[in-house]
């Protein structure tokens, strides 16, 4: 492995951040060395802060209903062919019913970009969910909203809140959603959520269409200075209903990459930047790395540093309906009645579950946050 590299992954290490040509020059680096000599400092700093403990989230999708026009996105509004379905709070606060019966106790409502009066019934399920089960966290994903919006949501119980900024780039980001949308916007929304005291998560795609390696470092240079208490990374995977429905899995700078790899990668730099992060292993990366022989993609996530799992509580008849790329995984290890099999996944590579919620700072409490 080029001494180089070496020196940079105990940098980062070490000081947490580094120069953006030395973010660089680790993404572009083709050396298997230097990816595993990274993975296992990630994995050693997640060691420290977390043990061989897994947090898992019930994540429930409550509508595939959304008012934008990503032009990535399989529940995009122009998408004719999506059979559109929304939950109601009753159909929600049971698939919480059953997810704290499996021992969940963070609920993540995850969802298209609703009108905005849709804002009451998204505040009446947090104080539903709030009130029936007290010691468990809300979790929020449903886009951009009003200020005022968030701190309803807020004050009704939820806590966090994920926002992919997915670019932080304005030109690529023009590239991705249609003319009404702003990067501005989405910025503004993240720091409104921080301010209202939000746990807030953001993140990107890798290997979205048009991305540069250098539209990544300035993805890294934003959550760098952000400081996000959750991370989102997950590989672009294209829906065949979508205007970028031909464009391949795996480039960067138009050029083919490892795209899990590449993913795995930036896991693994985000670990290093924020030992005490929530940075899940996506389905996305599930999907493109079926666990059908071990170690899957999640397994793999896990392993270059990731702290967290989704399964889906989704009612079983609308997960397939959710549809944001193609063959989305959602059953199995993915689905909530899966957690054995997910427990045995995990116990094979040396973790385990935890039921517990979890903060930022890495303690172990169902109290935080």
């Amino acid at each position: 492995m080029a001494h180089g590299m070496e020196r940079l992954i105990t940098k980062l290490r070490n000081e947490r951040r580094l120069e953006a040509e030395e973010y660089r020059a680790l993404l572009v680096c083709d050396d298997g060395e230097v990816s595993r000599k990274l993975q296992k400092a990630a994995r050693e700093t997640a060691l420290a802060r977390f043990g061989n403990r897994i947090y898992i989230r019930g994540l429930i999708e409550i509508t595939n209903i959304c008012r934008n026009d990503c032009l990535y996105c399989g529940i995009r509004k122009s998408n004719r062919k999506t059979e559109r379905y929304a939950l109601d709070k009753a159909e929600i606060l049971e698939c919480c019913r059953t997810g704290y019966g499996l021992g969940f106790r963070t609920f993540v409502l995850q969802g298209g970009e609703m009108p905005e009066h849709s804002d009451r019934m998204i505040e009446d399920v947090c104080k539903a969910i709030h009130a029936e089960f007290p010691d468990c966290a809300i979790t929020l994903s449903l886009g951009e909203r009003r200020a005022e919006s968030y701190e309803r949501f807020f004050k009704a119980g939820a806590t966090r809140y994920l926002l992919r900024h997915e670019t932080h780039n304005p030109e690529h980001y023009s590239l991705l959603h249609p003319a009404e949308m702003s990067l501005e916007h989405r910025l503004q929304c993240l720091d409104t959520l921080k301010g209202i005291g939000y746990q807030t998560g953001t993140g990107i795609m890798v290997g979205s269409p048009f991305q540069t390696f250098g539209n990544i470092v300035e993805d890294i240079m934003y959550i760098s200075d952000f400081r996000p208490e959750m991370i989102g990374i997950g590989p672009f995977i294209p829906h065949k209903d979508t205007p970028f429905a031909g464009y391949g899995t795996g480039l960067v700078d138009s050029l083919p990459v490892d795209i899990i790899g590449l993913t795995l990668k930036l896991i693994s730099i985000f670990r290093l930047m924020f030992p005490d992060a929530l940075i899940p292993a996506t389905t996305a990366l599930a999907t493109l790395a079926p666990d059908t022989a071990l170690p899957g993609g999640r397994e793999l996530g896990i392993l270059s540093g990731a702290n967290v799992v989704m399964p889906n509580l989704s009612p079983a008849g609308v997960r397939h309906r959710y549809s944001l790329y193609d063959n989305k995984a959602s059953t199995g290890a993915e689905a909530a009645e899966g957690l054995a099999k997910l427990e045995a996944s995990l116990k094979r590579i040396g973790y385990r579950i935890t039921i517990d919620r979890g903060d930022f700072s890495g303690r172990l409490t169902r109290q935080s946050l």
